[in-house]
């Protein structure tokens, strides 16, 4: 997928000021400091459109930006920063929870996992609430470039294997490194085909 035109759209607190749902919508979502912002502007080769901070947990509302005018990416608050309070914490919770439950045009939840760590509970815990919701989502290794080729075999190895206590199956699984543009054209060519899915089936329906 070649991305000949992308702009930021809007930012919402609020699932009923959310964009027209007349495109297919790719949600991008991780721990805070999981390099989420970086990864969007790899995807896209914009640097700047998705901000990149320090100061972990900087993303607080729902960013949509417009891609090539037919689908959505969407920037999600990072969660799991215990530095903003519990009420706060809560409330993007709920925030998040409705938004991916209850957006019909969301296509695929792209989940960012930092690939140096071990599994965490809130990674596991929120991947275990998609699966009950029968919402599709993929899972995104980031940071790849920080580890050897050993060191990240062994470290996807032991997360798939944790991954397999609890599932039957893995979804789709995207290994990225936004410093060297690692699996950019992968997670395009993914979403490209889910768009072509989703065309074809409108034109089954007639739509």
């Amino acid at each position: 997928m070649n991305i000949n035109k992308v702009y930021f759209l809007c930012s919402n607190t609020r699932i009923d000021r959310l964009p027209k749902d007349n495109m297919p919508e790719y949600a991008f979502i991780g721990r805070s400091n999981v390099g989420k912002s970086s990864l969007i502007n790899m995807l896209v080769q914009r640097n700047g459109l998705a901000k990149t901070s320090s100061t972990p947990g900087k993303t607080i509302t729902i960013n949509h930006f417009v891609v090539n005018d037919n689908w959505y990416l969407v920037d999600l608050p990072g969660y799991g920063y215990a530095r903003r309070s519990k009420k706060t914490r809560e409330e993007w919770r709920m925030m998040l929870n409705s938004y991916i439950s209850r957006r019909r045009n969301l296509v695929t939840t792209f989940v960012l996992i930092d690939s140096r760590i071990e599994p965490q509970n809130s990674d596991l815990g929120f991947m275990e609430w998609l699966g009950e919701n029968n919402i599709p989502f993929a899972i995104v290794f980031t940071k790849t470039d920080k580890l050897n080729k050993s060191e990240l075999e062994a470290n996807l190895d032991a997360y798939k294997k944790r991954l397999l206590e609890d599932w039957e199956e893995l979804p789709p699984i995207f290994i990225t490194s936004s410093e060297k543009k690692v699996g950019r054209e992968e997670i395009l060519d993914y979403i490209d085909q889910q768009n072509a899915e989703l065309d074809d089936m409108k034109k089954t329906k007639g739509l």
